[in-house]
């Protein structure tokens, strides 16, 4: 039987969202679409997320909070949950990472992880 943290595949898309910003006042606005998949053999719940954040300026922060956008998804086997939230930087660049904690249907919690991903306004990086 494989990990649990296995059974779950996260892929991000992210987003500059220029109209919103005010690089003037040090202001970046960034989206980010997050989609869960299930790749595992039973329902997996998403409880609660975990977000560490650092700015091109070394800046370091930590989001914590239950579930994800108002919702505790349970995401069934072979199917996917996407959302799409967003995070204000003072920096053109910032680098998220983290982690869902998720339940199994028998009550087992594990971790499943956000690899590092780039927060980049348009024309930074070649």
């Amino acid at each position: 039987m494989k990990p649990l943290e296995s059974s779950i595949k996260i892929e991000v898309k992210t987003e500059y969202i220029e109209e919103q910003s005010s690089p003037e006042e040090d202001r970046y606005l960034f989206s980010y679409t997050i989609t869960i998949i299930n790749l595992g053999d039973q329902d997996v719940t998403l409880i609660s997320r975990m977000w560490c954040i650092t700015d091109a300026n070394g800046h370091y922060s930590e989001v914590q909070g239950a579930g994800v956008v108002g919702e505790t998804p349970t995401i069934a086997p072979n199917t996917a949950y996407q959302y799409t939230s967003g995070t204000v930087c003072e920096t053109p660049f910032a680098v998220m990472e983290g982690h869902y904690v998720m339940v199994t249907k028998d009550g087992r919690e594990f971790k499943a992880l956000i690899a590092p991903f780039r927060l980049a306004a348009p024309g930074l990086l070649h």
